[in-house]
């Protein structure tokens, strides 16, 4: 027996017995399988706790990007009315639409529906004016600009207000005066009786009474088809439609006879880009561009539309579809309404 310590066999066993145990076989396995075992449990535990980890880590990057996120636009139930704008005379002729000038502040509200004659050397421009309020709906003026107007907006890439008239697609046949003109506005902020030509006729706009609407950053016009549920899109350079969007009106439960004939809103809102007016059901209608109903937002119940709703007396601007309520004040009323909790950028 080998001699550890103090050299005596009772230090050797000791030794033995305390520092270098002996296993029988049987004891080796056994030790060896819960090694094992242990080892196994130990690297389950290190992937459990690494996938909770990596979970945690996506799931707070997931919540960052959703956070960092807009909110996604949704169409109001109920619209609520964001400026009145009482007019302050009779009408010339018929309201059409309304416009806003951000650069100026004002509202331009234009008269429609008596267009020169043709062949006639005393009537040879229209006899319908265009008003002219501040941004709360206060009357400044009126001016006369000659144009039988059928749609009114402010384009942010001239800057100034432009006008649609009656027949700008020659669909009735040719009349003078007829396209799209720009108006002018002086250095006080009044409206002249100047006007600019743009477009001359372009048969792209389909019917003659349409009051299309206009996207600005594609410089594609939206004009309404009447009596259905038919969209052109017009590119003014062309002399045929680009392309046509079918409103899916049966999942509003409406028919084209129960909304506006001739016009359609192009509000810049991405997801709703297109709203109509349902004359019957008092409502927005709001389209994407497919034609897909996104959302119907409810006019208020005593709001009085008449039938001339269908055919003029609407429009888009400032965020807001303006409806002319004809029995309210002395002259009408138009009402503009937010439908939706987003606004274009």
């Amino acid at each position: 027996m080998p001699r550890v310590g103090n050299g005596t066999p009772a230090a050797c066993a000791l030794h033995n017995r305390v520092f270098f145990p002996i296993l029988s076989g049987t004891e080796s396995r056994q030790m060896t399988q819960a090694m094992i075992t242990m080892r196994r449990e130990f690297e389950s535990e290190m992937r459990v706790a690494m996938t909770l980890n990596r979970f945690t880590a996506i799931s707070a990057l997931f919540a960052s990007l959703w956070l960092a996120l807009p909110a996604s636009a949704q169409v109001l139930p109920e619209a609520q009315i964001g400026v009145r704008i009482p007019l302050a005379k009779k009408p010339t002729t018929r309201p059409m639409g309304v416009a806003y000038s951000p650069l100026h502040q004002r509202y331009f509200v234009a008269d429609g529906g008596l267009g020169p004659v043709p062949g006639s050397m005393d009537i040879t421009t229209s006899r319908s004016e265009v008003h002219v309020f501040d941004a709360s709906g206060k009357y400044l003026q009126s001016a006369l600009p000659g144009l039988d107007n059928r749609a009114i907006y402010f384009n942010p890439n001239t800057k100034l207000i432009e006008t649609i008239t009656y027949n700008v697609s020659s669909s009735a046949g040719f009349t003078p005066g007829t396209g799209i003109y720009s108006l002018e506005i002086n250095d006080k902020g009044e409206l002249t009786e100047n006007t600019r030509d743009i477009i001359s006729f372009n048969p792209a706009f389909g019917d003659a009474a349409t009051m299309p609407s206009y996207d600005a950053k594609t410089q594609r016009y939206y004009a309404k088809q009447e009596r259905s549920n038919r969209v052109w899109v017009v590119d003014p350079k062309q002399r045929e439609k680009v392309s046509e969007i079918v409103l899916d009106l049966d999942a509003a439960g409406a028919r084209f006879d129960d909304i506006s004939d001739h016009f359609i809103a192009y509000t810049g809102i991405a997801g709703e880009e297109l709203a109509v007016l349902d004359v019957d059901h008092k409502a927005v209608l709001v389209f994407d561009l497919n034609g897909k109903l996104v959302g119907k937002s409810a006019l208020p119940p005593t709001l009085k539309l008449l039938s001339q709703n269908h055919y003029n007396g609407v429009g888009y601007s400032n965020g807001m579809v303006f409806v002319y309520a004809e029995r309210e004040g002395e002259f009408g009323t138009y009402l503009g309404f937010k439908v939706s909790d987003q606004v274009a950028p």
